[in-house]
């Protein structure tokens, strides 16, 4: 997905939203945004149409249920005809979570759910943080694709976190994940798992509060904002609360 710049116009196909109602039309970003913050504040959100049936809570125990499967090794993902997903996905896409989790490899966020093509909006990065690109896409995926639920995920022996905790110098912009997670570290001190699933609590309540799109979907009750740590070693993701 390529997001633009303010200012720059975009053009919406008449079944971007899957409801089959919309007309084309030629947006900003600013606009599209701010139609979509303005009908929340009606209670009708303009560009997230209903596209799941599944309310938050609903949404959140689909994900922890996969990740069940996971763990018994009984995955049902891989049953699924890619192909078919493919073509049915390539016009449109109607995921029911997203999940904002770290860069790391050991971390496959739709394997760890058992969700296929097209069911998770993700988004990366070292440490799990939630800078204001990843909030613009969170955002997104709340206002314009419908998702239910955000999922904060952290996880096992985190690098990024770690190296907040050390504060060591490091090659190139590496350093600048540190301010992101330092409030964690003065949190929860030296500790790395704690700092991980404190990280990840402030990290989830920056996402719902410091957005008046995700935090007016999750009073209205058509969001849910939560986090989670992932262990490495037993593939379980445990809750964690805000």
């Amino acid at each position: 997905m390529r997001f633009i710049g303010l200012g720059t116009t975009m053009r919406i196909p008449a079944e971007a939203c899957g409801c089959g109602a919309c007309t084309a039309a030629t947006l900003t970003r600013r606009s599209l945004f701010a139609g979509a913050g303005a009908g929340l504040l009606t209670g009708v959100p303009i560009y997230a149409r209903a596209q799941t049936d599944l309310t938050p809570a609903q949404a959140l125990a689909r994900l922890m249920e996969g990740n069940q499967r996971f763990i018994a090794g009984r995955l049902t993902s891989d049953s699924e005809d890619l192909a078919v997903l493919r073509q049915g996905t390539a016009e449109k896409q109607e995921p029911f979570a997203s999940v904002l989790s770290c860069s790391d490899s050991r971390v496959p966020v739709e394997l760890i759910f058992d969700q296929s093509i097209g069911h998770v909006f993700v988004a990366r990065v070292a440490g799990n943080i939630a800078s204001s690109d990843v909030v613009a896409s969170l955002e997104y995926g709340a206002a314009v694709l419908g998702t239910k639920v955000i999922l904060v995920l952290g996880h096992a022996n985190c690098g990024a976190v770690k190296a907040a905790i050390q504060g060591k110098a490091a090659p190139g912009r590496i350093s600048a994940l540190y301010s992101a997670i330092h409030p964690a570290v003065v949190r929860a001190g030296p500790d790395l798992t704690a700092v991980i699933r404190a990280n990840a609590r402030l990290q989830a309540r920056l996402v719902r509060d410091s957005s008046p799109v995700i935090s007016e979907l999750a009073k209205q009750g058509r969001i849910e904002v939560t986090a989670g740590y992932y262990d490495l070693a037993s593939g379980r993701v445990s809750p964690i609360e805000l």
